[in-house]
Formats: structure tokens, C-alpha cells, sequence
């Protein structure tokens, strides 16, 4: 009797803790990577995220766009040597080691046809931001994420800043958002590429349902109109060279405007790992493409001197 007890004991004590789920990095060519791998593998750090940890990732860059070009070999170096994090030499050797994939590629070109091959082993996918640089790519993304049962979810931090948590309601009568605005000259939809954080601040803040956007478009700044189906209305401003984020809300009785804000991807981060738990987007596919339609309307407003665009 004794004997079965301290061996039922023993074995209970041999068995391993509940297996966190393995993640892989495609692209290390942006400062995200080494953020996001502080916190999920580091149970010091001060934000950590449990559940999840990187374990592999593939180097991936763009030859011709500076902000990747310049940074890839540095992250994929501190990868490696710091957080002992396997360089791996293509996406199908990254694939067969993890249980999902961090899309992360600074270049919003390379998504499709990177996402593309994670596809082919179904394993589910975050896409950092911006999901792509076009609205077709963004709906073939789709498309093959659909096809081959490959889930999904792509948002930019902002949607989990305080204010978005906070103020988000059916109450929101108009938003307004700023932030960043840099461009970046081989992305067609140019405010993908920065702005994209003070649109997902206001897509989270208004929710879905815009129709037409008119943009106006200067050196230093541009300013987004928007228009939703149901008669609200939003605004966007795109700052450079660069600027804080913030937001005005404005309801029936009360005007709420932001403070500086303080940045912090866990929060994200929380909802990245419940969505490889659960393979259930977080932020759902169907706002997503919208908000791409929403960058491609904006684009054609500017491209006929702002001349209000109907959403595609």
C-alpha cells in the first residue's frame, strides 16, 4: 500500500507542467520580436505573458526597404545569442517545430506570400501589423485562410491601449484619432503603414459599419474623414514626422479626451496567446478587411485630390 502510494507520488511529481504552446517568429527584421519574446519568455519581466514561448524563427527581410534591411541580421543576432532562439533557414522547417506562427515582417509586401507557405501546414497565425499593402492581398490572405482551415488574426497594439479598453461603446457617437504618420514608398496604401495604429484606434472605438471616407492630404499631416452607415462620424489625423497617440470621444452627454498615453504590448500579447489556445480570433477576420477597405477608400480619395470614396 505504501510502496503504490510513493510511487503514485513520484510519478505525479515526474510529470512535466502543463506544455506552453511553441511559437515561431517569420521575419526578424522589426523591434517587435524582441519585445514580444521578453515578455513571453522571460517570467521576470515585469509584463510577462504566461502560456506561450518562442522558441524558432526564420530571418526572412526586405532588401529594399531601409527600416528592415538595416535591422534584420541585429534582431536575429539578439535572437540567437540572447534568448536562445533557433535560426531556422526556410518556413517549412519553422512550421514543423511549433505549434503557431508570429507573423512579423516589417514589410507588409512580404505577408501573402509568406503567410501563403505557413498556410500549407494549417498551424494558426497573428499577423502583426499591417496585414498587408494592398486590399487584394489582404482578401487573399483571406481567401487562403479560409481555404486551408488556417486561422488567423492580425490587429495593431493600440487596440488594447487604455483608451480603447475603456472608452469602447455602443454610446460613441463620433471618435477622433492621431498618431504617427510616416509612409513608406513600396506600400501602396500609405497610411497602412504607420497610421494604421490611429485607424485600428478608431475602428475599435466606433466599430464596424464606415462607407465613405474623404481624405486630405498635406506635407505634415493628413486628415481623414470618415462617414458610417449609420449617420456617425469619424476623423483620423496622420502626423509626421511623428507625434503621441490620443483620441476624443463624443457622446450625447459627456465629451472624453485622452491624456499621453503609455505603451504596452501584454495586453495584446494575452489575447495572441488565447487565440493559439483557442484558434478563435480575437478581432474577427470580417473588421479586419474592413479596415482595409477603409485604407484603400482613403487612398483613392487622396489619388483625386479628396474627393469623398466610397469603400469597396
Amino acid at each position: 500500500m505504501h510502496l503504490a502510494l510513493s510511487f503514485s507520488l513520484s510519478a505525479a511529481l515526474a510529470m512535466p507542467a502543463a506544455a506552453q504552446i511553441k511559437l515561431g517568429i517569420v521575419g526578424a527584421d522589426t523591434s517587435h520580436v524582441i519585445a514580444f519574446t521578453r515578455i513571453l519568455n522571460d517570467p521576470k519581466h515585469p509584463s510577462h505573458v504566461p502560456g506561450a514561448r518562442i522558441v524558432a524563427a526564420f530571418k526572412g527581410g526586405s532588401p529594399d526597404v531601409e527600416s528592415s534591411y538595416t535591422r534584420v541580421g541585429k534582431f536575429t543576432e539578439e535572437l540567437r545569442t540572447q534568448y536562445g532562439i533557433e535560426i531556422v533557414p526556410d518556413i517549412a522547417t519553422l512550421t514543423s517545430k511549433v505549434d503557431g506562427v508570429l507573423l512579423e515582417s516589417v514589410d507588409g509586401r512580404a505577408h501573402l506570400p509568406q503567410f501563403r507557405e505557413i498556410a500549407k501546414s494549417g498551424k494558426p497565425v497573428f499577423i502583426d501589423k499591417p496585414l498587408a499593402s494592398t486590399l487584394e492581398d489582404a482578401r487573399e490572405i483571406a481567401r487562403i485562410g479560409k481555404e486551408s482551415g488556417t486561422p488567423w488574426f492580425s490587429t495593431s497594439s493600440l487596440r488594447y491601449s487604455e483608451i480603447c479598453l475603456n472608452w469602447k461603446s455602443d454610446k460613441n457617437l463620433g471618435v477622433i484619432t492621431w498618431g504617427p504618420g510616416p509612409t513608406e514608398e513600396h506600400h501602396y496604401l500609405d497610411l497602412s503603414w504607420y497610421a494604421i495604429h490611429p485607424v485600428e484606434m478608431l475602428f475599435t472605438l466606433m466599430g464596424p459599419g464606415c462607407e465613405e471616407v474623404t481624405r486630405t492630404a498635406g506635407k505634415d499631416v493628413d486628415v481623414v474623414t470618415c462617414r458610417w452607415k449609420d449617420g456617425r462620424a469619424g476623423t483620423v489625423r496622420a502626423i509626421r514626422p511623428s507625434s503621441d497617440y490620443g483620441a476624443i470621444v463624443f457622446r450625447q452627454k459627456e465629451v472624453l479626451q485622452s491624456a499621453k498615453m503609455r505603451s504596452d504590448y501584454a495586453p495584446m500579447l494575452k489575447d495572441v496567446v488565447r487565440f493559439f489556445e483557442t484558434r478563435r480570433p480575437p478581432v474577427p477576420n470580417e473588421e479586419t478587411l474592413e479596415i482595409f477597405a477603409f485604407l484603400d477608400a482613403a487612398q483613392r480619395s487622396k489619388e483625386s485630390g479628396g474627393k469623398p470614396v466610397r469603400l469597396r
